[in-house]
């Protein structure tokens, strides 16, 4: 079943301690979900449980911060992300993500681990300027070519600042 959750603007806050823990298989469906996950996304496991990851992502999301986050993943390493969830009730919450892929006895990849934890709040404050700079981006360039364009334009955006995107990320 396909969930059409209208966004609102309520905010759910991550507590201090609090880790959402996912796993999904290699195309991207969940294969398990903590507590946390199911508390913060409003779905029950077994509306997890089988499901694309992308069951959360917030329209706020730009497209490149995904392909991104693939192509990492896609070159064995691990992604670190700052990322606004949709929640099923239609609220949102941020969580600074690390993903990495998760290997079998003989290091072939066979699935993707993420942890999530609440993000510093200065950090949200400079991703969400760049994230609606990369929206606007998608938005100029057109459905086919919007995430080439808002990757581009983070391309331009961190080499202005003598920088990479893991050290940007990991510097907020």
């Amino acid at each position: 079943m396909k969930y059409k959750v209208v966004p609102t603007d309520r905010e759910k806050v991550m507590r201090e301690h609090d880790f959402i823990v996912s796993k999904t298989d290699l195309k991207g469906r969940i294969t398990y979900g903590n507590r946390t996950f199911i508390e913060y996304s409003g779905y029950s496991e077994a509306e997890l449980l089988g499901k694309p990851h992308n069951i959360i992502r917030h329209p706020d999301m730009p497209r490149g911060v995904f392909k991104y986050l693939w192509d990492t993943l896609a070159e064995g390493r691990e992604c670190f992300a700052y990322v606004k969830n949709l929640a099923k009730d239609g609220s949102f919450y941020w969580v600074f993500a690390n993903v990495t892929p998760s290997r079998d006895e003989a290091g072939q990849v066979i699935g993707y681990f993420s942890v999530r934890r609440k993000p510093k709040p200065a950090a949200l404050q400079v991703m969400d300027e760049v994230y609606r700079a990369m929206l606007a981006e998608e938005q100029r360039a057109g459905p086919r070519d919007a995430m080439d364009a808002s990757l581009a334009w983070l391309g331009a955006a961190l080499a202005s600042k003598e920088t990479d995107y893991e050290r940007f990320i990991l510097s907020l």
